[in-house]
């Protein structure tokens, strides 16, 4: 058994937080509201943008740290207080802690600015094309210098129950976008369900790797999913007409297989078709 700091318990931080404590570890959640976490699990109530709110951290000395933050808005100012500024404000309470051992960074596969058919994997470079990459990049160099061990998990595009963003673009044909490009996600679930798996995997000493890709396993051309979803909400797609492929990337998940790890939601077919029975 672990003592697991999560920093960010949104939808995602409290889906690892749950699966964690099932699997009886001692979970720490940090949250900006004022509403616990299930469970009984602990809560501490701090914002990664103000240092004094988290001089408590000092005192935990958790084994296991989750770095899972998400920016306020989609601005360069935004991602630096959550992204580089948040996590340097946590670490620096852990410097007295000798029992740190891993600390996971919750990153983005938009740190691949690069439009390509090519397959991209963790050794792929990183090019950034925006201020979020960038942002995100500088993050997960912060982590080059701790004195333990520590991996950056580039999650690709999130869905479940609550995140529909593409469910609800494909009710509305006008809102389509112009480009047909190459997309990858990741059901909340799995990607919850994976990053408990590699804590567990840390509490066995077994090896984990310093970055992973957290995808499905079918990069897919947005237009195809979108038709797919169309299909199944019984939505007239008569009038569409399908742009050629252009820009997007596509994503190997190759090393996250590699660990063991079975996907819930291997595809956008099985993933979306949970959402929406869900949802009827």
């Amino acid at each position: 058994m672990a003592k697991v700091l999560i920093i960010g318990c949104g939808d995602l931080g409290t889906a690892i937080a749950m699966q964690l404590h099932q699997n009886q570890h001692a979970v720490i959640g940090v949250r900006r509201s004022a509403k616990l976490l299930p469970s009984t699990m602990q809560t501490i109530q701090a914002d990664v943008s103000q240092p004094q709110s988290l001089a408590q951290l000092a005192d935990l000395k958790p084994d296991i740290i989750i770095y899972c933050v998400s920016a306020d808005a989609q601005t360069d100012e935004a991602y630096n207080a959550a992204y580089v500024q948040g996590l340097k404000n946590v670490l620096s309470t852990q410097h007295n802690n000798s029992q740190l051992q891993h600390v996971f960074f919750v990153s983005s596969t938009r740190v691949y600015g690069q439009a390509t058919n090519d397959l991209l994997d963790e050794n792929s470079p990183a090019v950034a094309s925006d201020f979020g990459g960038e942002r995100l990049l500088e993050a997960e160099n912060i982590l080059n210098d701790l004195p333990c061990n520590a991996t950056k998990l580039r999650l690709s595009g999130i869905y479940a129950q609550g995140r529909l963003y593409l469910v609800n673009m494909s009710q509305d044909i006008q809102k389509w976008p112009a480009q047909n490009s190459w997309s990858n996600r990741i059901h909340r679930d799995d990607a919850a369900g994976f990053i408990a798996f590699l804590v567990e995997k840390i509490c066995q000493n077994a090896a984990v790797k310093n970055c992973y890709i957290v995808t499905d396993d079918q990069p897919t051309q947005q237009y195809t999913v979108l038709l797919w979803l169309a299909m199944q909400q019984k939505i007239d797609t008569s009038a569409v007409k399908i742009p050629s492929q252009s820009g997007g990337k596509r994503l190997n998940n190759k090393a996250l297989r590699e660990t063991g790890f079975v996907l819930q939601y291997p595809n956008y077919q099985e993933g979306y078709g949970q959402v929406l029975k869900n949802k009827a």
